[in-house]
């Protein structure tokens, strides 16, 4: 391991009410610097699952739309118990976050990034994980607009994406990480690339309970994904069903995630845990 930064990352904890623990890892799973009052296993295993979600995570942006910018900003992930950030920290390198579900998410995410600019070059790792060919299969999805065979376009999903101003797509997964249905915006072959890539990025989301705060117990509520250009989320549908949405940048996404789990019933799903869908 390089340099030990866990002096560094201090800072949050010390200073953001709520915040629990921070984690500077490196792209390839590395911990570089971690907190007090987490176990070695646990920062292993924190840092692999958010170098994974976030190699999966650079690979879904054109799932969020067209844009000249395709920059990803940040990654939040929300439990019932707490939530967990994530933000670059230079090439190839990643600083993280976890707090309790009442911190301010303001505050937090101003200390994470006024940290990462005044440590600067000191966070730098070598790129070692990259996601180009899974970007460059889901920009070819992206720009394939058949909406696939009959039956797959879902009429409760096409309904909301048209009342709800910003918001671009849609897509049912199966307990299988299979796409069930879309809107009719979405290709087959883009429900397909996305639905894989959001089956790992839940998998990565949950192993980060204990960071959160809830043990092996943690229940999961949603993973948000900032791009320059866009939104991604991930909610529940039920019966281990999931729902992948994007939108536009100035979409209300607590708007558009609430319209989507008031449909779920129809989609064959059972009830959405939780019920809060804020974002930072």
């Amino acid at each position: 391991m390089s340099t030990d930064m866990s002096w560094m990352v201090r800072d949050i904890v010390d200073n953001v009410p709520r915040a629990r623990h921070a984690v500077v890892l490196s792209a390839d799973g590395l911990p570089r610097g971690a907190t007090d009052g987490l176990t070695e296993r646990d920062v292993r295993t924190i840092s692999a699952a958010l170098a994974g979600m976030q190699s999966l995570s650079r690979a879904t942006a054109p799932f969020a739309g067209p844009g000249e910018s395709r920059r990803w900003n940040q990654t939040v992930i929300e439990f019932s118990q707490g939530w967990v950030f994530l933000i670059g920290a230079g090439q190839g390198a990643y600083l993280a976050a976890a707090a309790e579900p009442d911190v301010d998410l303001q505050q937090i995410s101003f200390r994470m990034n006024r940290l990462v600019a005044r440590l600067g070059d000191s966070l730098t790792s070598p790129p070692r994980v990259n996601a180009a060919a899974a970007a460059d299969s889901a920009e070819q999805a992206a720009g394939q607009r058949d909406s696939g065979p009959s039956g797959f376009v879902l009429p409760e999903l096409d309904k909301v994406v048209a009342e709800v101003p910003g918001a671009r797509h849609a897509v049912l997964l199966g307990a299988d990480g299979l796409p069930l249905g879309a809107t009719s915006t979405t290709s087959k072959d883009l429900a397909d690339t996305i639905s894989a890539a959001m089956t790992g990025i839940h998998a990565y989301s949950r192993a980060t309970g204990r960071f959160a705060g809830g043990g092996d117990t943690a229940e999961w509520r949603q993973t948000i994904i900032e791009f320059d250009h866009g939104w991604i989320f991930l909610i529940s549908a039920g019966s281990g069903a999931l729902l992948a949405a994007a939108a536009d940048t100035d979409c209300d996404i607590e708007l558009f995630t609430a319209r989507l789990s008031d449909v779920v019933p129809a989609l064959g799903g059972g009830p959405v845990p939780g019920g809060r869908t804020d974002h930072a």
